[in-house]
């Protein structure tokens, strides 16, 4: 299967209409790089986890270059391409030659997927025709809400009404992926549901429920936090039961990001297969396993099962890919290994790694695991649970393996 990316470029806030208010990237500082698995052995920092974890990049491109890359690309494949994907820091809906970029795509007759928009770009509900027409055969639109007020109060929309249109029309040829970050006391309860229902009525495929972060254990690791003073965050556990109770009361597909897929039992739907669990390498070495607080209790029953006799150690941070050197800094050095694993995409330089879990003066060993052990709800969302549990039998076979390649066995003991 050929894929193609068709990057447009843009910032957020600044090729969007302006951020939305509860936007991630809102109140985003200067921040020093954080470190990451790109970065050079010598030098902390690199393109990635300095501007590309901002998304901050240039404005759009312009169309001439886009036209470049995308030819250069397609010269570099073999094979039929199956898809193209419009993806960028900025919002697709605005950009400023719109109609001559989806005219040019389109053109290649090969299925258009756009990863994300928030529809503010268009104000005349014709945009939907033109898509359709020139082959959009996905698209992942961010709704917040039906009620065209509070799209306008929280997106900035200057025509919701529009936006709904084009939801409702895109919905008729296309697969529809909603979105919406969940604000308690604002888009929840009833106003969520009546959101599902004419979601469900349109025929959307889905829609994707975004818990709200607002601190920095909550994932804010950009110095961003709060985004929004005072606004209340729902725990993770009531989140979840949020999901399950919604999910039963429509046909369309309901998942969250941090938890849950209802449909696929994902995170970790393996948990529910003890017969794929067996297959897995058994754990005949020690190490200590670093992870998010959402996801640790997860991987420690998985790897339980496995034959492992070690506690996964939680971070205060509850998102394991966003683990900064911070986290790893407070750790209490007392209660890990001499081998110590963290999440494969934590932000972490691997020579401060090294530095931090051996402050203590005991030699340790700071290895970084694979890049994904499960599939949270935005990746889930077009999966089927069969490629989910393949994508969790690959990650943990992987993690074993750097378990029993560079920890201590047990039968030393």
């Amino acid at each position: 299967m050929s894929q193609l990316t068709v990057d447009i470029g843009g910032s957020p806030g600044i090729n969007c209409r302006g951020f939305c208010e509860y936007c991630y990237f809102k109140h985003v500082k200067g921040v020093q790089p954080l470190g990451c698995r790109y970065c050079l052995p010598f030098k902390k920092g690199c393109d990635y986890c300095t501007r590309g974890v901002k998304e901050e990049y240039a404005g759009f491109k312009d169309l001439k270059s886009i036209a470049d890359e995308t030819l250069a690309n397609l010269q570099s494949r073999t094979g039929n391409l199956d898809r193209i994907t419009i993806s960028g820091g900025g919002d697709p809906s605005c950009y400023p030659r719109f109609t001559e970029l989806i005219e040019l795509l389109g053109s290649m007759e090969a299925p258009l997927h756009i990863g994300y928009t928030s529809g503010k770009g268009w104000d005349d509900p014709a945009i939907a025709d033109l898509l359709i027409d020139n082959g959009l055969s996905e698209i992942s639109f961010t709704v917040f809400a039906t009620d065209p007020e509070l799209r306008k109060r929280y997106m900035h929309d200057p025509t919701p009404e529009v936006s709904l249109k084009i939801i409702e029309r895109l919905c008729e040829s296309v697969d529809v992926y909603a979105a919406a970050v969940v604000l308690p006391g604002i888009n929840d309860g009833i106003i969520l549901e009546n959101t599902c229902a004419w979601l469900d009525e349109c025929g959307a495929k889905g829609i994707i429920l975004m818990r709200f972060a607002n601190a920095q254990e909550q994932g804010l690791i950009l110095g961003n936090g709060p985004i929004i003073p005072g606004q209340s965050v729902q725990s993770v556990e009531s989140f979840k039961k949020l999901i399950s109770d919604i999910q039963g009361k429509f046909a369309m597909k309901i998942s969250g990001t941090p938890l849950w897929d209802p449909e696929i039992g994902s995170p970790f739907a393996i948990l529910q297969k003890p017969d794929l669990m067996k297959k897995l390498p058994r754990v005949e070495c020690r190490a200590s396993i670093i992870s998010g607080s959402v996801a640790a209790p997860f991987i420690e029953r998985v790897l339980h099962a496995c034959g492992s006799r070690d506690s996964v150690i939680p971070v205060h941070k509850e998102i394991a890919c966003l683990i900064t050197a911070d986290d790893i800094r407070n750790l209490d050095l007392n209660l890990v290994n001499e081998t110590i694993i963290i999440p494969g995409r934590a932000f972490v330089h691997e020579s401060e790694l090294q530095e931090l879990v051996s402050k203590d003066g005991t030699h340790r060993i700071g290895i970084r695991g694979p890049e994904m052990l499960t599939a949270d709800a935005e990746t889930s969302m077009g999966m089927t649970r069969d490629e989910v549990l393949a994508m969790e039998m690959d990650g943990f076979a992987e993690l074993i393996q750097t378990i029993n390649r560079f920890g201590q066995p047990y039968d030393r003991e």
